[in-house]
């Protein structure tokens, strides 16, 4: 028998005298009501076994029973492996901002994390991020810390989120590793909005511009074509190309909506292919106007993003790595993992950037001042103030010029075709008059 083993019954014997020395204390009344449960560990190796008292009954008579033992608390990480999380999907960025808002808040004030995650699923209007803050909330109550609870939920909680919670919490400041959370996913809102109030406008326009031509070439042209037909008119050229066009429409009609979404998702497939993001990014970025709205783009969230970890204590080269993969940009991506690469053969971070010829030479220097003055973090995210400033500004100047060209290019195409349509009456009105 091995030593845990006899020192388990030991503690059985033990057990046992302790019990009946306290019955016999009081008399024999038979007056015992409850008895309260005793709990010792008997085990050898990684089996847990059950020790077993006799105890008295009211009665007078032993009887054997069981006495649980104490089972070993799973740790963190165990837990945070074994737990089954359901599939929840994404949030927006509004309400994560907002949680994380309120949750440095919480912090702060002092209220217990577990009550702080328990109130704020209570008020989320999202069932699937209600679903998640009980799930992270359950985790940390089985002993998992609040990082390894959020991992469970990668397509709310990002690697960037996580990592500066894990700081946080490794640092005792959660609750200012929060609030500067919430402050980059603010601006992140912000910028994003920028991107979508620059597209929104000339896409949709663009849109109902086609709707409309697609519309007068099924509906319209035959009828014009059909008259003029019966009046034995000379077509002219561009009345011909566009009574062309509208027999392929009228004929071809679901062939071509097939082929526009055909090649939709042969795009969108290409593009998630990584040879297909770096080709379709590369073009991107050269564009005269847009490509150099992408850039700044690119460049501010890369700072921002970068300057947080930093700042939040998230080690270089694991910053590094999150910028990278939050970048947006294949070729910016392509560029940071190089970067990275370099660093961690110990180079400094202003070489390889500049090697990359991916970034402006203002953002490289300003990188290498604050990298040799020490002050890497403060200088990200003045870069991403200045960058995001300037995003505000080019959005607004693409806008106010993509207006009159949309205006002209719509004028144009309209005009086209409705000149197109009365040429051939121009040209009857006037055999009818030379005939008169």
């Amino acid at each position: 028998m091995s030593g845990v083993s006899q020192r388990g019954l030991r503690l059985t014997a033990r057990a046992e005298i302790f019990l009946l020395a306290e019955l016999r204390g009081q008399g024999e009344e038979g007056n015992l009501q409850t008895m309260p449960t005793i709990q010792f560990p008997q085990t050898t190796g990684k089996a847990q076994a059950l020790g077993s008292a006799r105890v008295l009954t009211p009665g007078g008579a032993q009887k054997p029973q069981r006495i649980a033992a104490a089972k070993r608390a799973p740790s963190a990480k165990s837990a945070a492996s074994e737990t089954k999380t359901p599939k929840i999907g994404k949030v927006k960025a509004k309400d994560l901002a907002i949680f994380t808002r309120q949750f440095s808040v919480m912090i702060d004030a002092g209220l217990p994390l577990v009550q702080c995650l328990e109130i704020l699923a209570s008020q989320q209007e999202s069932k699937n991020f209600t679903a998640a803050l009980r799930g992270v909330r359950e985790s940390v109550e089985s002993g998992s810390t609040l990082a390894n609870a959020l991992r469970l939920y990668p397509k709310i909680f990002d690697d960037l989120y996580t990592n500066m919670v894990e700081a946080g919490e490794a640092g005792g400041i959660l609750d200012g590793i929060l609030r500067r959370l919430s402050s980059y996913i603010e601006k992140a809102v912000k910028l994003k909005r920028a991107v979508q109030s620059a597209l929104i406008y000339p896409v949709a326009v663009l849109l109902i511009a086609g709707g409309v031509i697609m519309l007068l070439l099924w509906k319209v042209v035959p009828i014009f074509a059909t008259l003029f037909t019966g009046l034995g008119a000379e077509l002219p050229l561009p009345t011909r190309i566009v009574i062309g066009l509208s027999h392929i429409v009228g004929s071809f009609a679901w062939m071509v909506i097939a082929g526009s979404f055909g090649l939709s998702y042969a795009l969108k497939r290409y593009y998630a292919t990584p040879n297909g993001r770096m080709m379709i990014d590369g073009i991107i970025l050269k564009i005269p106007v847009i490509g150099m709205l992408m850039r700044k783009i690119s460049v501010a969230r890369f700072t921002r993003t970068l300057g947080t970890l930093i700042t939040s204590g998230v080690p270089m080269l694991e910053a590094l790595d999150i910028t990278a993969r939050t970048s947006g940009n294949a070729v910016i991506e392509k560029a940071l993992f190089g970067v990275r690469k370099a660093v961690e053969g110990g180079q400094t971070i202003v070489d390889p950037l500049k090697a990359s010829e991916a970034f402006p030479n203002m953002v490289v220097q300003m990188i290498g001042v604050g990298e040799q003055t020490g002050a890497l973090d403060n200088m990200l995210q003045k870069v991403a103030d200045f960058y995001e400033d300037e995003v505000d500004v080019a959005v607004g100047d693409l806008l106010t010029a993509m207006e009159p060209m949309i205006i002209l290019i719509l004028g144009v195409v309209v005009g086209g075709v409705v000149i197109s349509m009365y040429l051939p009456m121009f040209s009857l009105i006037g055999k009818l008059a030379s005939s008169s």
